[in-house]
């Protein structure tokens, strides 16, 4: 009829909601469970994070300091996701450190790599018993990044890092995780080091555990 606007006319610009009134958030969490990024989509992705945090930083370190604050509200998130996803009997949260990092290297590499991770080490300093050392031969993330020669310290499995640390704190077992290159010749020129620094009250409170 004429004088009536159109649904058109009269639509508020903002978020869309569709006729059923649902959204993404009332998909089940299991529906994308065997969902797998393309590695070229992925790529992209890691290339445009890299790009935008580099042209807003001035140094290597603020540059690897910015991926690792990229990283960290994922682990967070994806801890509860991969808990989640587990059957009831065994939806457990990790309650030692071996089992969160076993949850790391194996769920969580799985999760967002396809593969676990190569190595799981504990550092054999007496120095130092809160570091322990995950270990990946050939990040995913580094392999489409061409680095420049003046970045060559550059390690941009800072992000992973992030991912990690996100992880250990969701599971309140605060820690502080760095990426370090760790080349072997032409073998794995870029292996990588995730180094977990635990805080001292969780370390404190593994040994408590421990005794009783």
């Amino acid at each position: 009829m004429a004088g009536i606007p159109s649904v058109k006319e009269t639509a508020t610009p903002g978020l869309r909601v569709p006729s059923n009134g649902k959204t993404i958030y009332h998909r089940s969490l299991n529906r994308s469970r065997t969902t797998e990024l393309s590695q070229a989509s992925f790529a992209y992705l890691v290339l445009e994070m890299v790009t935008y945090a580099q042209r807003r930083v001035k140094g290597i370190q603020e540059l690897e300091a910015r991926l690792n604050v990229q990283g960290y509200p994922i682990g967070v998130k994806l801890l509860d996701l991969l808990l989640y996803r587990e059957p009831a009997r065994t939806q457990l949260r990790p309650l030692s450190i071996i089992s969160l990092l076993h949850l790391i290297k194996q769920g969580v590499w799985q999760h967002l790599f396809g593969r676990q991770a190569d190595r799981l080490e504990k550092s054999n300093n007496p120095d130092t018993p809160d570091e322990y050392m995950i270990i990946d031969n050939e990040p995913l993330v580094n392999q489409y990044i061409s680095v420049p020669r003046e970045m060559s310290q550059l390690n941009c499995a800072a992000f992973v890092a992030g991912v990690v640390e996100g992880v250990c704190d969701g599971a309140d077992f605060g820690a502080r995780v760095t990426a370090h290159t760790v080349a072997e010749g032409d073998m794995w020129p870029g292996k990588t080091v995730f180094l977990v620094k635990f805080r001292q009250e969780v370390v404190d409170r593994e040994a408590f555990l421990g005794k009783t």
